[in-house]
């Protein structure tokens, strides 16, 4: 199948492109390496640097059958701050994606969305018939494209995954995080552990879990591209389908440093910080709608496991 990878250049979207070219697809990736990186770009894919806002010339060329779309800004306290740039490229960007898709007579789609669509859930785990109530920018851009890509099914017959999600960890192919503003708990751990920075920060130690500390979804990177290789042929044409991916439990983040000095030998130096407004205490996503309808399961559970994937990667990067 020829399919087109926006955003393939970054973390996720480089190891997706790496699994579908094991399984033989042909692969174009487009990515205007705003924050990927285009030797992460797997062998074998061919790199088209270009935005979002100008997709259609590529797709004309390319002619996909299917396009998973990655491409989006997802820092959340930036996306309060400069909220236009999160409407611009999340939102303004994939409406342009899905009418170059529709000139090119291409309607199959897996969109990478965000549990952060729900915002401080009332239960956990969090179901898909959860409500939308997002609490930053970020989560509203991405659940404003959730519906439009439903839109875009009832009137165009697209066929359509959004896979929502929390944190996504770990290493695949040789590929793993690597962020110019590093936000994300095991990576900051494990710049630590590698002398890049002195300590982590841990936000609040007071929170109702059993050691304090909150508790979040990890999902590996790899059973990530699973699900998105299983979504990909999943829809009929006119369908929407909506999946969240979690790892069926959730780690705090005292466990994840607990992991980080196992896996490395590092101390781990940690400062306790205050509460940041709006963290929840748990955040943890339910998987059994994907895993009845398409078999999904997560191979990559183990804590330790995870981090060291990831350790492996960056030391060797």
């Amino acid at each position: 199948m020829r399919v087109l990878v926006a955003g393939g250049a970054g973390y996720i979207g480089s190891v997706v492109t790496a699994a579908l070219l094991a399984e033989g697809h042909e692969v174009t990736v487009l990515d205007d390496l705003s924050t990927g990186h285009a030797d992460a770009v797997p062998p074998g894919a061919t790199l088209a640097e270009v935005s979002l806002h100008h997709s259609a010339p590529v797709l004309a060329d390319v002619r996909p059958e299917a396009v998973l779309h990655f491409a989006a800004k997802s820092l959340v306290g930036v996306s309060q701050q400069r909220p236009f740039e999160y409407w611009d490229t999340n939102v303004g960007g994939s409406l342009a994606l899905l009418e170059a898709m529709r000139a090119a007579d291409c309607r199959r789609i897996v969109f990478s969305s965000t549990a952060a669509t729900y915002g401080e859930p009332e239960a956990v785990p969090i179901r898909e018939d959860a409500p939308t109530r997002p609490t930053n920018t970020y989560g509203a851009s991405k659940l404003a494209v959730d519906h439009m890509l439903t839109s875009y099914a009832v009137a165009h017959g697209f066929a359509a995954v959004s896979l929502r999600y929390f944190n996504v960890a770990g290493a695949a192919f040789g590929l793993g995080e690597r962020h110019a503003t590093e936000t994300h708990l095991i990576p900051i751990a494990l710049q630590v552990a590698a002398g890049q920075r002195e300590s982590l920060t841990v936000f609040g130690e007071d929170y109702p879990t059993p050691d304090g500390t909150c508790i979040r979804d990890y999902v590996h990177v790899a059973d990530l591209a699973d699900a998105h290789l299983l979504a990909l042929p999943a829809p009929a044409d006119g369908e929407h389908r909506i999946y969240n991916l979690g790892n069926g439990t959730g780690f705090s983040v005292q466990e994840v440093v607990d992991a980080v000095r196992q896996v490395t030998g590092h101390p781990v130096p940690v400062v306790i910080g205050e509460r940041r407004a709006g963290d929840p205490a748990q955040l943890v996503a339910s998987s059994d709608r994907i895993r009845a309808d398409l078999g999904w399961t997560p191979d990559h559970t183990d804590l330790a496991g995870i981090v060291r994937d990831a350790w492996d990667v960056s030391r060797a990067r």
